[in-house]
């Protein structure tokens, strides 16, 4: 079982203490020896592409593990496969919190397993921490729910580099936008729509999609048809490859800008061809592991190194474990800042940052401060593909999450 085979080898060491609550806490998943946290991810379902980050995850905790943990404490990882279904999610948080006694959750995947979880965690007071979506609402409102945080940068951030792109590449484009029908795509398109106002770039056509659809090629062939000359594809993984596949069969030759979490060539851009992705524009917050500018990088050296020796069998060049990686050492840095290993000392911890992660990109830093920043990381860089290969554009930029 998949979820089984992600908890960290930390919990079969000697003598780790399991169940003897450290002295110094009394909140669960703490021992002398360990501290456990646990993890939602679709490993099953469309998005099962995502479970890559969970791998890369346990990568960093195993070389932080190797090296003596966090203060002489092992990190375990728990995860468990919510199929990115909420209500499986909301089995799952319990099972994980009531059954496993995590200390904290960690990067559990998606903007409606969230938002399915987050009253829960913050009424148990329990840390969800890091969460696996961009979504502006796990920000926007600490003093509502003060344990909940979001890593990435957020859609609304997102959405306004690409509105600033066209306003400077193509200033009179005409958009058609596919998106998901969920938290996601509305946050991610919302917040396209909301920066280009007052510019002469329009959106012309929309189209969404459920997450239980087969296809998404008949939306794609009616934004053909609208008169876009510029195509905003706010999917995930599944669908990002249908309607990359979608476009290419047809005689319509937009301007293709497909959203962060549907970029990965491996899963995405492969198996559709990438002669068809050519052109491709994305943005991009942490190194590309098939860059060539990064090959002797000492970071991406190290990433490599560890995954290959935690999981001979992934794939190094996937970014969704160099993602799941870029998220751990954050995790281990927000547990390092712990005055005391406490679930409300972990969050002043994670609210009050102000750190670099070697795998990101330069000028993309981890920073919040208190209960006046949510955000994590909110800079970006433009990427478009040139076939074979993401190329980093211009410079990276910051935008503000806020609408």
């Amino acid at each position: 079982m998949l979820a089984a085979s992600l908890t960290l080898a930390a919990s079969l060491v000697a003598g780790c203490g399991r169940g003897e609550e450290d002295s110094s806490s009394q909140d669960p998943g703490v021992t002398k020896d360990s501290i456990t946290i646990g993890g939602i991810y679709p490993f099953s379902g469309p998005a099962s592409a995502y479970g890559d980050i969970a791998t890369g995850a346990k990568a960093y905790f195993d070389m932080v593990n190797d090296k003596g943990g966090v203060d002489g404490r092992k990190i375990e990882f728990k995860t468990v496969d919510d199929g990115y279904e909420p209500p499986k999610a909301v089995q799952a948080s319990r099972k994980l919190v009531e059954q496993d006694k995590v200390f904290a959750l960690f990067n559990t995947l998606g903007t409606p397993s969230n938002l399915a979880i987050w009253d829960y965690t913050n009424q148990e007071k329990v840390p969800q921490v890091y969460v696996a979506t961009g979504a502006s609402e796990f920000g926007a409102d600490i003093k509502k729910h003060p344990y909940t945080t979001g890593w990435q940068p957020n859609y609304v951030t997102e959405a306004k580099i690409y509105a600033d792109y066209l306003e400077k590449e193509k200033p009179n484009a005409k958009v058609g936008i596919l998106y998901q029908n969920d938290g996601f795509g509305k946050d991610l398109s919302g917040g396209f729509e909301d920066a280009l106002k007052g510019s002469d770039v329009k959106v012309v056509a929309k189209e969404s999609y459920e997450v239980t659809d087969p296809s998404v090629a008949s939306q794609v062939k009616k934004l053909s048809t609208s008169g876009a000359d510029t195509f905003l594809n706010v999917t995930t993984p599944k669908f990002s490859a249908q309607a990359i596949a979608a476009v290419a069969k047809s005689d319509w030759k937009p301007l293709h800008i497909l959203n962060n979490v549907g970029a990965s060539k491996t899963n995405v851009l492969a198996p559709v061809g990438l002669e068809n992705a050519k052109g491709i524009v994305s943005t991009a917050y942490f190194k590309d592991p098939e860059d060539p500018e990064w090959e002797n990088d000492a970071a991406m050296k190290e990433y490599k190194a560890q995954l290959k020796k935690s999981d001979p069998k992934a794939n190094p060049n996937e970014p969704f474990n160099v993602y799941g990686w870029a998220a751990a050492a954050t995790m281990t840095e927000a547990l390092k800042g712990m005055k005391e290993p406490t679930r409300d000392a972990l969050m002043k911890s994670v609210r009050n940052m102000d750190t670099k992660i070697p795998i990101l990109l330069p000028g993309v830093d981890v920073k919040t401060s208190g209960e006046t920043d949510g955000y994590p990381l909110e800079a970006m860089q433009i990427q478009q593909f040139d076939g074979k290969n993401w190329q980093l554009q211009g410079e990276v930029q910051e935008a503000s999450a806020e609408k």
